[in-house]
């Protein structure tokens, strides 16, 4: 079986242009598969997806959709996304006026030889050992998409790695306006 292809979270240096949609859904059975079902039928695809209940309101969630620019124009993305009866608000960000994240988790298989090596690897990236037994540590890093990718990279020297990433979450910058509202 041939492994997925890595999240490319350094958008700026790839072929591949990508937006972030920050969406504003009512929190109900059946809004994530409407989403996922409109991405499928118009042939969008989707780089990362992320979904958690909006700040202290648990009416409503927030889904984080990077999506590929070239698969499909964005204003069609967003005039799709807001047929759906259950959006509430549909924000683009751009890259410079976004604050993003993800949450690279890995657990890695160590001797007493490669401890050391993966502990200063951890430090280096500002990733925290966060599960630790006699044959395995487990590395947690909340960091760009850019800093995951290179701790991922950093990792592959390590054999049988098993790596979990989230997927961006995304809001704007304190003090900017989104690119695009509905």
């Amino acid at each position: 079986m041939t492994p997925p292809e890595p999240f490319l979270g350094d958008t700026v240096h790839t072929p591949v242009r990508h937006h972030i949609l920050s969406v504003l859904v009512e929190n109900k059975a059946g809004v994530l598969a409407r989403i996922a079902g409109m991405f499928a039928r118009r042939g969008f695809n989707i780089y990362s997806l992320a979904v958690a209940p909006a700040e202290s309101d648990a009416r409503f969630s927030r889904v984080t959709i990077v999506v590929d620019a070239e698969s499909a124009p964005l204003e069609q993305i967003v005039g799709q996304l807001d047929k759906l009866v259950n959006v509430v608000a549909i924000t683009d960000l751009s890259p410079q006026d976004a604050l993003e994240r993800e949450l690279l988790l890995a657990t890695v298989p160590v001797d007493d030889a490669s401890r050391g090596r993966l502990l200063d690897l951890a430090a280096g990236a500002g990733a925290s050992i966060v599960d630790v037994d006699g044959a395995a540590l487990t590395v947690m890093l909340a960091g760009t998409p850019g800093a995951c990718d290179a701790l991922e990279r950093s990792l592959e020297s390590f054999p049988d790695v098993e790596l979990h990433r989230t997927g961006r979450v995304a809001l704007p910058r304190l003090g900017r306006t989104a690119t695009h509202e509905e």
